[in-house]
């Protein structure tokens, strides 16, 4: 059984939570589950842990997180395993995971030793002539992080990391379906040194837990991946608090009739399908010109249905479960709607429990959910454009704008696509689910406010401190 961490010490709670694999509902293992009666106790012990963190030097805390990485290396067999397990996601997949969150804690023990201030010229205004001055970097204080299913861990290693690097304490809120991974990060940064109240780990209810710690006074930041309605909600009840929301998306790939259609297929199978579509910019959308539409067809829908579907511990299978059964009948619902109106459906849909075939509809118009609001499932729909100008227009006709790809050769078109389409990150001949964790990362309109990847992740955790001197002591200007 693995307990929360709170107060620096591994804490069991009256109230126990079972972990089950959503593949076939086994018993991974039990957690603590904690109430609204541990709130209160892990923001006394992060505030300690502020104190603890703000006076560690930049070497120190670069240390810790390398150490950690290292350990999460030697590790690395069991949390690929173990995010297999609570997530469903084949283990190939989870072995990036891994691997990608060992990067990520090591780009932030990177940038814990370069949060640069600059000089402010004081005496280029007049009156100041005899002011010095600079400004300087500081932790905010208590950073609490909130994870997804999807992707606990390295999603878990984008906020904590950087939060460590900054110097500020970090209470850990995960996913209540997928705590496993993140409860082992925990160790690891124990392990590896971090001041025992330099973390808090609490599993516990979004509307119990989670809300009371994202309201208390104690709290310097919120940093949440999830949906677009909780994260409305967390800016509601958040107060002035600093805030980084990656919330949801419906990505989209654009393919002109110039492109390498065999190459675009490729790319969609691949980015469209990975965690049974769970990601939040796996692709959804696909606008191909009129001229390449049945072609991209033709050459996507044998891809898919060839995909082989089933447990994500057997090394054979293409894609896992949907995380519930609820998330996967929601997804065969839409699908179901959207034939309704007029959508085609390229294969069967079958489902069995929360394992849903990958579908291709085609023929998606906007109005439909599958391609209004955010699928999250194997799904991917696709629709014809005219022209950039038209594909632009389809691209942005939701009310999210994470990340988009564009498939074509022509510059104008792809500096149209630059220009038009409203993301918070375009790549050009390469699928919207590319992320390098170094690069900025977030979205625009309901995709969220603020940046990941460490760098840009440390500037979010830091507030600016001006210095200014007076160096007159009765000197002229």
């Amino acid at each position: 059984m693995k307990k929360i961490w709170i107060e620096g010490r591994w804490t069991d709670t009256p109230e126990h939570l079972e972990v089950k694999s959503p593949y076939d509902g086994s018993l991974i293992d039990t957690v603590s589950y904690a109430d609204v009666t541990y709130v209160e106790r892990a923001a006394n012990s992060a505030r300690r842990g502020a104190e603890q963190m703000r006076r560690l030097s930049a070497a120190h805390r670069s240390e810790i997180l390398l150490n950690t990485a290292r350990i999460m290396q030697r590790r690395f067999d069991e949390f690929a395993l173990t995010l297999t397990k609570e997530v469903g996601k084949p283990l190939r997949e989870s072995q990036n995971e891994v691997d990608r969150a060992i990067q990520t804690i090591t780009i932030a023990a990177e940038e814990a030793k370069r949060i640069y201030g600059q000089t402010v010229p004081f005496d280029a205004t007049a009156g100041a002539e005899n002011k010095r001055g600079y400004y300087m970097r500081v932790p905010v204080g208590i950073v609490l992080a909130i994870t997804p299913f999807n992707a606990p861990l390295n999603l878990a290693a984008h906020k904590v990391a950087p939060a460590l690097a900054a110097g500020n304490a970090v209470i850990l809120k995960p996913a209540s379906a997928t705590p496993l991974a993140d409860t082992m990060l925990v160790e690891a940064l124990l392990e590896a040194g971090l001041p025992p109240e330099g973390i808090n780990l609490i599993i516990g209810s979004g509307s119990a837990v989670g809300d009371a710690l994202v309201a208390h006074p104690a709290v310097n930041m919120v940093t949440f991946t999830g949906s677009p309605e909780v994260g409305e909600h967390i800016m509601h009840i958040a107060g002035l608090k600093k805030l980084t929301m990656e919330l949801g998306s419906s990505s989209c790939v654009i393919a002109m009739d110039d492109a390498d259609i065999d190459a675009v297929a490729r790319k969609v199978r691949v980015a469209g399908y990975a965690n049974a579509g769970q990601v939040c910019i796996s692709v959804q959308r696909v606008i191909v010109h009129e001229k390449a539409y049945d072609k991209f067809i033709d050459k996507l829908v044998p891809m898919i249905g060839a995909m082989n579907i089933g447990d994500p511990l057997d090394e054979s299978v293409d894609m896992g479960p949907m995380i519930t059964e609820t998330e996967a009948r929601r997804v065969e619902q839409w699908i179901q709607e959207a034939v309704v109106a007029g959508a085609r459906c390229m294969m069967p849909v079958k489902r069995s429990g929360a394992l849903l075939s990958p579908t291709v509809l085609a023929d998606v118009t906007p109005g439909m959910k599958v391609w209004d609001k955010e699928v999250f499932g194997p799904l991917v729909a696709v629709a014809p454009c005219r022209d950039m100008e038209h594909a632009v227009e389809l691209a942005n006709s939701t009310t999210y704008g994470l990340q988009a790809g564009v498939f074509t050769n022509r510059l104008d078109d792809v500096w149209q696509a630059i220009e038009g389409i409203d993301v918070g990150g375009i790549m050009i001949n390469e699928a919207p689910s590319f992320r390098i964790d170094a690069m900025p990362y977030g979205g625009v309109k309901l995709s969220g406010i603020g940046r990941e990847g460490p760098r840009y992740a440390v500037e979010e955790m830091t507030d600016m401190k001006l210095v200014c001197f007076d160096i007159g002591g009765g000197r002229k200007p």
